[in-house]
């Protein structure tokens, strides 16, 4: 199984593979040629037809400033559907360039290279296997991803979640109507600060992380940086909670990073032996993904044994089997939004659930995992992100 890292990745909404991994390949090609003085992307296929409408030229212009971005929508022998080609100019004279590709969930893969995110890093791939070692090794599951990935695994989880952080302050300091022509507008800000005079504390509480939620969720429909958790679509889940567990109620952030490691573990196991992508499985693979991974890291921060974390992951997904991926007009508004609030509040539950009951489940998480990917395999396509069914057609009145 590759390393956790590839889970997380810092970039534009709304979409993982349209605007995230561009954005990180513009980083990346500018780091390389620091000699430059001006920069040309070309863009090709499934990115040149829809990448004005997604935001790709944006998300590559605030990783690579002032480059010229082209739209190439007549060559069409690639060697995968989301190319671009990078090239560095010093005087007029070509310094350098890279042909990259975005891979899918904000990972990209460099013509001729290995990449991080393709080098393999552990044995295991189920996370029965993870929970076994942690019983042999008498170790948690934090401890144990420390010990097996690269040592540069918590600096670049301090990044991610400063970035996490972030999308949640701009997100509740926004207001406005959201981009696309649906009229959505934001609602973070209002549902921060309308405290009721008798509101109880488990109100404040769901109040409260349901507004970090559409914070990050709303930003990513702004095509503002986010963190993808595991995907653009469920970006407000895990930074919620998270932000709430350490700004209201007081966890450091070492422990914040090492829940983050765990999340990210959860996330890492689904992507490998199902999948984290709404048109692959849909929205049970991104909102059901997200909420695992933030049950999970919810009770590895309450220090909740190995398998009283497993068994709130095993919740928190089997509860979101068979959800449909059918947002309005394509965009990630409706009902994505307030879908990553209702998830960030369900992981809780989830825990909550786990810490007394976990020695009575039957359900593993690898076969609720399994469960999940046939179940999306066995989806029809029109619920899958296509935008053809379910709730995306209601709204028109196209009932057929």
């Amino acid at each position: 199984m590759k390393s956790i890292k590839s889970v997380y990745k810092i970039g534009h909404g709304p979409s993982s593979s349209h605007t995230v991994g561009p954005y990180q390949a513009a980083l990346l090609f500018g780091k390389r040629h620091p000699e430059a003085d001006s920069f040309r992307v070309t863009l090709y296929g499934s990115l040149a037809f829809t990448g004005e409408g997604h935001g790709t030229g944006k998300a590559i212009s605030t990783g690579l400033p002032g480059a010229q971005i082209v739209f190439n929508r007549e060559e069409t022998d690639l060697p995968h559907p989301n190319t671009m080609l990078f090239e560095a100019f010093k005087d007029g004279r070509l310094t350098g360039s890279n042909r990259i590709f975005s891979i899918g969930g904000g990972s990209i893969r460099i013509e001729n290279e290995e990449s991080d995110d393709e080098r393999e890093i552990y044995q295991q791939k189920y996370f029965s296997e993870f929970v076994n070692l942690c019983k042999e090794r008498g170790t948690n599951l934090a401890q144990l991803i420390f010990r097996m990935e690269d040592p540069s695994l918590r600096l670049y989880l301090s990044e991610v979640w400063h970035a996490m952080q972030d999308s949640v302050r701009r997100g509740l300091a926004a207001d406005g109507t959201l981009p696309g022509g649906l009229g959505v507008a934001r609602k973070a800000k209002l549902l921060f600060e309308k405290r009721c005079y008798n509101e109880s504390a488990d109100v404040t509480m769901n109040r409260v992380i349901a507004a970090y939620a559409y914070a990050v969720s709303e930003e990513n429909a702004d095509e503002n940086i986010v963190v993808t958790a595991p995907t653009c679509g469920s970006c407000g889940v895990l930074p919620s909670v998270m932000y709430y567990m350490q700004f209201d109620r007081g966890f450091p952030e070492d422990e914040i990073l090492d829940a983050l490691a765990v999340a990210a573990l959860i996330g890492n196991v689904i992507r490998t032996n199902a999948s984290i992508s709404g048109a692959e499985c849909g929205c049970q693979a991104e909102i059901g993904s997200a909420c695992s991974m933030t049950a999970g890291a919810v009770a590895s921060l309450y220090g909740l044994n190995v398998d009283q974390i497993e068994y709130a992951a095993e919740i928190a997904m089997e509860h979101h089997l068979g959800l449909t991926c059918d947002p309005i007009n394509g965009l990630v508004q409706i009902p994505c939004i307030e879908r990553n609030a209702v998830a960030a509040m369900r992981a809780i539950s989830a825990v909550n659930l786990s810490r007394f009951l976990f020695s009575t489940r039957k359900i593993s998480f690898d076969e609720v995992v399994a469960t999940m990917y046939r179940t999306g395999m066995d989806m029809n396509e029109k619920y899958r992100e296509t935008s053809h069914g379910g709730l995306a057609q209601i709204y028109y009145g196209n009932y057929e």
